[in-house]
């Protein structure tokens, strides 16, 4: 009763916001004191639509947070593992240094980074704002994978290769499957602190890599509430279409009811 009572309380949490957005989106401003009624239009949708920017930065924000959960995924599940699986002196100061971008502010960092990156050529280049946007992300996703390791233990990382699995057999049949809530975990954050990044895409992407949080600034000039719900929306079904993305890739898993099997 306890549970189903807490979802139901979440529930309403999470679909009353989201329901006053869309109403907000197709009214005209209003307040519930004045007790006026409520006038629909779609004027701010087709102000949005107008923006001649608009779909150039969607697809840009697309790619790039696509390329930046990808490096993600594969550095915090390497530098995870290898953190639980080795001891060596120095670990914790390794730790630190990988957890350091974290405590530093990241626009003092792309200030020092878009010197060396004009200077190797990646400044004004979406390569280069994907590599920005590993230095805000990566620590989370090393540490997510640190702790979902640990918790695993060694000892059920190394009885799959004594009972003669091979390490890519197990990844993906064993580790991977486990990690899917880390990996929910890693997807949610790095799409998010990606996606929110404006002054270090702004920075390195000199203006030539346009993402939406680069004409979301300019809507804030408007006193327009129901233009801002609706770029909001437009906003918001980025990232829940790339978190879609990644639970079908997960559900495409191969995960065997026998995963230490002899590997054939």
């Amino acid at each position: 009763m306890k549970k189903s009572t807490f979802s139901l309380f979440a529930l309403i949490l999470f679909l009353f916001p989201v329901f006053m957005l869309v109403l907000q989106s197709v009214s005209e401003t209003w307040r519930f004191q004045s007790g006026e009624g409520i006038q629909f239009q779609l004027d701010s949708f087709d102000v949005l639509l107008s923006d001649p920017n608009l779909w150039e930065a969607t697809g840009w924000s697309f790619l790039i947070g696509t390329v930046v959960l990808l490096i993600n995924l594969v550095i915090g599940l390497g530098t995870g593992k290898a953190l639980t699986l080795y001891s060596f002196r120095g670990k914790s100061l390794v730790e630190a240094i990988l957890l350091a971008p974290i405590l530093i502010p990241v626009l003092a960092i792309a200030m020092g980074l878009h010197l060396f990156m004009i200077r190797v050529g990646l400044a004004d280049t979406w390569l280069g704002v994907v590599l920005i946007h590993l230095v805000p992300t990566v620590p989370y996703s090393i540490k997510i994978f640190h702790n979902a390791y640990r918790q695993l233990g060694v000892s059920m990382m190394e009885q799959p290769l004594t009972l003669g699995s091979s390490p890519l057999y197990q990844l993906f049949t064993i580790e991977l499957p486990l990690m899917k809530p880390a990996i929910r975990s890693v997807t949610f954050l790095t799409i998010v602190i990606s996606l929110s990044q404006y002054a270090i895409t702004a920075i390195i992407g000199g203006g030539n890599v346009i993402t939406l949080p680069m004409i979301f600034f300019p809507f804030l000039d408007t006193a327009n509430a129901a233009i801002m719900a609706a770029f909001s929306i437009w906003f918001s079904f980025l990232p829940f279409g790339m978190y879609v993305l990644v639970e079908g890739a997960l559900l495409l898993l191969p995960y065997s009811k026998k995963p230490w099997r002899i590997s054939q």
